[in-house]
């Protein structure tokens, strides 16, 4: 059996054709009764004008009779005349109209359904109608054979209609269907090309002028592959970074243990320098390792935000960092602000912006904590007393293993705090800044959705 074609193309022409074919086969219909039930309106009324006109004559003898032949304007070939004198005084008890004693040779069928319509073998379909008038019953079959021509012109004519629109209307349809689904087309050829190709993210799709939902979806699907580019060079710079950060403390304690192989029988002092050494460095590479997974566990994180008290828990954060940073750290929290967020979340946050203050302060300086609630939504902010960020720098210092040229090896770090605390208050439907601090030093801050 063969498969349907289930095309977007086939499915609206199948679709518009049935569409079609039932409204012009219905307006067919419509047209044919239409016209059917006002021919039967004009012979009614026709025939009702003609008893009337005979009640009126009142043919009660021969000379009545002829009078009203004479003038009467009817079509006697079409229309057959029966008047019964039931008068008691009456010299001739029947009339008959020419031709009509012979259509009475064969008496007519009722038609079913049509109100005084009969059906005579051999003459067609006729209209029956009858009056009486002081005795005298007067008889009238209107032959309906023009109306009929009239109806079966209107057949004919609805008809060919019929045809020529089943005919005409699959080239309209499908130049219809082929300039909509044409664009379709063109952008599912040209993915196939980006799916195969290595650097789809570098690749677009057509952007058709119309119908604008296709030109909606190329344009949004050219903005995904960007992003997809961007992403896919994010992971190669991230590899990279990540590698280079492991190289130099893996080179320092491969050149320290071969340093204690070669030379720690012979010479035993510069065993304990070289060990303080391979600690220093296995403990950087331990915290390099712990961000790296904490980072990967926040890219594929989906937090549970609850309401809570943003002042205690920024209270208890901040007594758990006291003591662990050289300067002194002043908090101003604001009294019972509340919010919808995570407290894991937001220690980890705090924490890496303290901390990431205290490397780059001098160690007499002081760092300032603060919440309060500015237009409606509450803010943290941490300040500190260090050498600032160059405008270059602050575009980038959200990056992952970024850090600027003029501190990356005099202070100790390995450049993913800040990506940690970006990722975590995006979890959070937080918005992480840096700005100045006056006269000299940076401001982080954290904003919290308004509720």
């Amino acid at each position: 059996m063969k498969k349907r074609n289930q095309s977007s193309a086939a499915i609206m022409l199948r679709s518009l054709m049935k569409l079609i074919i039932a409204v012009t086969i219905l307006l067919g219909v419509a047209i044919v009764l239409a016209v059917g039930h006002q021919m039967l309106e004009e012979v009614s009324a026709t025939t009702s004008h003609i008893t009337s006109s005979l009640k009126k004559t009142d043919i009660d003898g021969d000379d009545d009779w002829e009078n009203w032949r004479r003038n009467s304007t009817i079509d006697t070939s079409q229309s057959y005349v029966v008047v019964h004198n039931e008068r008691k005084d009456a010299k001739r008890k029947q009339y008959l109209s020419p031709q009509t004693e012979k259509m009475l040779k064969v008496a007519p069928i009722k038609i079913p359904l049509l109100t005084n319509t009969y059906l005579r073998p051999g003459l067609g379909i006729l209209y029956h109608r009858t009056a009486h008038a002081r005795g005298i019953y007067y008889t009238l079959w209107q032959n309906m054979d023009p109306q009929l021509a009239v109806l079966v012109r209107v057949i004919q004519v609805t008809v060919l209609l019929l045809a020529l629109t089943l005919l005409i209307t699959p080239f309209y349809i499908r130049r219809l269907t082929k300039r909509l689904t044409d664009p379709l087309t063109g952008l599912s050829r040209t993915t196939k090309v980006i799916a195969s190709a290595k650097e789809p993210g570098e690749m677009k799709l057509p952007v058709p002028a119309q119908p604008t939902e296709v030109t909606e979806l190329a344009t949004n699907f050219n903005e995904l592959l960007s992003l997809l580019d961007e992403r896919q060079q994010q992971q190669k710079l991230f590899v990279m970074n990540a590698a280079h950060e492991l190289r130099t403390p893996i080179a320092t304690i491969r050149s320290h243990a071969q340093l204690i192989e070669r030379h720690g029988e012979a010479h035993p002092e510069i065993v304990g320098k070289s060990v303080k050494y391979i600690t220093e460095e296995s403990r950087q590479m331990q915290q390099l390792i712990d961000e790296l997974l904490q980072l990967s566990r926040a890219d594929r994180l989906a937090l549970d935000l609850t309401e809570m008290n943003l002042s205690e828990s920024l209270q208890t954060i901040m007594q758990k960092l006291t003591g662990t940073i050289s300067q002194e750290v002043k908090a101003d929290i604001a009294d019972d602000v509340h919010v919808i967020g995570n407290e894991s979340a937001l220690e980890q946050i705090i924490s890496n912006l303290v901390t990431n203050a205290a490397k780059y302060s001098p160690a007499d300086s002081q760092i300032d904590v603060t919440l309060n609630v500015s237009a409606g939504a509450p803010v943290i902010a941490v300040k500190d007393q260090g050498s600032g960020i160059s405008d270059e720098d602050k575009q980038h210092i959200f990056e992952r293993f970024y850090r600027s040229a003029d501190v990356r090896g005099t202070v100790f770090g390995t450049g993913l705090g800040l990506a940690i605390a970006t990722q975590m208050a995006k979890l959070t439907n937080c918005v992480l800044t840096v700005a100045d601090n006056q006269p000299h030093g940076t401001i982080f801050t954290l904003t919290f959705p308004t509720k």
